[in-house]
């Protein structure tokens, strides 16, 4: 399956909870539904925080990646 293309970049990279969240809520309202927003974090708590955010909103984790202390999620917008 080919991996999903984000339509839109957030770099949160170096803020602590509750920013990433608050941002990537941000940004979610900013694009179209359907689009993809990839958030890229550091803090650890965006692991649990971010995606039960999305299950609250009702967006779809398309996918998580972790790599030398830096997570990337892949957001699709309902």
């Amino acid at each position: 399956m080919p991996e999903a293309k984000a339509d839109q970049v957030l770099d949160t990279k170096g803020l602590n909870c509750p920013m990433p969240v608050l941002k990537t809520k941000k940004a979610l309202d900013g694009i179209e539904s359907g689009q993809v927003l990839e958030v890229i974090a550091t803090d650890p708590g965006s692991k649990s925080d971010i995606p039960a955010l999305l299950k609250r909103l009702g967006h779809e984790l398309v996918e998580t990646r972790e790599e030398g202390g830096v997570i990337s999620f892949l957001i699709r917008k309902k």
